[in-house]
């Protein structure tokens, strides 16, 4: 939960100055989701999101307290950096094994590494495109990762007599749809197979990293991903 934080205290205050026109706000869509079913349950804007995360944050510091958990600040810097490696190399070896399927050009680092991004986007403000990566990490994550698979896998886990089976259910019909939403909406990618393989390789990866190192691992590295993705377009 702390290693997360950063990345929504980051988005949510600058989404804020880099949306200047205000009557057509840029979001990322998990955010919009998000916001939309607070709103629909009587909750609005970032007021509702912001309180129950500061309930969550309160009550996991009690709960670690009272089991006298270690608290480490130097912990958070290890925890950004294996991010980054996951990073390199998970970007790497998918696109590495979607290039042989598909037979890209060699030159992997500037085609599908970045083949995967919306057409749309490069449209946009260099700031908000580094924003919107940000955001991109924390809420796709928290929808596709902890809500939809981690959802998906309670409700199936009662079905199969070994768990694992129902995780890798959860895993791929959770990556199958977290590629497709990509292809929806007012910046929505042009649908290729390619980058549709590649970011369903992606999201079963960092299916992988949610299950064995939690929400705040996965969060940063698919931030990392999306921010090193902008660096490249804008080079």
């Amino acid at each position: 939960f702390l290693s997360a934080l950063p990345l929504f205290i980051l988005y949510e205050g600058f989404i804020l100055l880099v949306n200047t026109d205000p009557a057509a706000q840029v979001r990322v869509g998990a955010d919009l989701w998000t916001k939309q079913l607070l709103a629909a349950i009587g909750g609005t804007g970032l007021f509702a999101l912001g309180i129950p995360v500061l309930l969550i944050g309160v009550f996991i510091f009690i709960r670690e307290r009272k089991l006298k958990l270690p608290f480490r600040s130097d912990w958070f810097g290890w925890m950004i950096g294996e991010s980054a490696l996951y990073t390199v190399v998970v970007a790497l070896l998918v696109s590495t094994v979607v290039g042989l399927i598909f037979s890209a050009a060699p030159d992997l680092s500037t085609n599908l590494l970045i083949a995967p991004v919306q057409d749309g986007v490069e449209s946009l403000s260099t700031s908000l495109m580094f924003v919107l990566s940000i955001g991109a990490g924390l809420y796709e994550e928290l929808v596709f990762r902890v809500v939809l698979v981690g959802g998906m896998f309670w409700v199936m886990k009662s079905l199969f007599k070994k768990p694992a089976m129902a995780y890798i259910i959860a895993a791929i019909v959770g990556a199958l749809i977290f590629s497709a939403v990509h292809y929806v909406g007012a910046f929505g990618d042009s649908f290729t197979l390619a980058s549709f393989s590649f970011r369903f390789l992606f999201g079963l990866v960092l299916n992988g990293i949610f299950l064995v190192r939690g929400f705040g691992i996965a969060a940063w590295t698919h931030a990392i991903y999306d921010i090193l993705v902008v660096t490249e377009l804008l080079g």
